[in-house]
């Protein structure tokens, strides 16, 4: 099955202010798109603000190709003005592009109720995305789906922590270098190696950890596990990843092809594999005992 095109559609202003209520730094749009990636291809994306007022929050929307929508302040237009905007381009949208499959949602303004259910009684999937706190039931119970920010901000710092555990256990895991002999003499000391010249060595020589593809690899098989509930084709890991990092290639870990990631991953104890005879690929059935 084909992976849904989404589009996005942010109405800035509401989740910036819920997170600052919620005592978040800032709104990170990075952790959300991370997570719709895993439902499918981003095809669109438009946020509604009025950027003067969020100029520090420009340069992260736009790195992250969304087009910005400027809408007046509220003493210039009245105070539902972003809504309406928002409403009649999704509405545009969904009228006109009949490729678009999912409709995000990212508020907490119950104003939106009406659009979801106009969106869903033309058969398009609803995901809302917003803060906890500041969120409306009528949304929430509205969507076919609603993700909290705050879930996405706990699972980064769950990442966080866990990334940090792992390179203690790396350091404490090293063995000791022997002390250096007192008697020891400057002369005796080792030659330090020739510089390497800068012609050297080019991007192409470079390599990527194993163990960093092998996360890579866990982290995504989680997430879409998270997002169904049926044995995961180890080719959608790798169209997911893709989605994620355009320029993965399993090749720069040292792997011949992604089913070699996977059979090293089976051999580390991290996944249980099942071969499919018909296609010659992989279906992951779950994570091994060591993962």
């Amino acid at each position: 099955m084909d992976a849904p095109n989404i589009a996005i559609f942010a109405d800035f202003e509401n989740v910036v202010i819920g997170a600052k209520d919620a005592k978040y730094n800032d709104f990170d749009i990075h952790l959300v798109l991370q997570r719709l990636l895993d439902k499918g291809n981003i095809v669109v994306k438009k946020a509604y603000a009025d950027w003067d007022r969020y100029k520090s929050s420009k340069k992260p929307m736009h790195e992250s190709a969304f087009e910005l929508i400027e809408i007046p302040h509220v003493s210039y237009s009245g105070k539902n003005s972003a809504d309406i905007r928002m409403v009649v381009d999704a509405l545009d949208l969904c009228y006109t592009k009949s490729h678009v499959d999912l409709f995000v949602i990212i508020s907490g303004d119950s104003d939106f109720s009406p659009l979801v259910s106009k969106l869903r009684e033309n058969n398009k999937k609803v995901i809302g995305v917003g803060v906890k706190n500041s969120s409306s039931d009528l949304l929430i119970e509205n969507c076919d789906e609603y993700i909290f920010y705050d879930d996405l901000v706990r699972d980064k710092r769950k990442s966080k922590k866990a990334e940090k555990n792992k390179g203690r256990d790396r350091q404490s895991s090293r063995p000791r270098q022997p002390a250096s002999s007192p008697a020891s003499s400057p002369a005796e000391a080792p030659a330090p190696p020739a510089p390497v010249k800068e012609d050297q060595h080019t991007k192409a020589d470079e390599v990527g950890s194993k163990e960093e593809a092998l996360d890579l690899v866990l982290d995504t098989t989680e997430s879409l596990f998270r997002e169904r509930d049926e044995n995961i084709w180890g080719s959608m890991v790798k169209q997911t990843i893709k989605r994620k990092k355009p320029h993965f290639s399993e090749t720069f870990y040292g792997y011949r092809n992604f089913s070699d990631l996977l059979e090293d991953a089976e051999k580390r104890g991290l996944l249980e594999l099942k071969k499919d005879e018909k296609s010659g690929g992989y279906i992951i059935l779950g994570f091994g005992p060591q993962a």
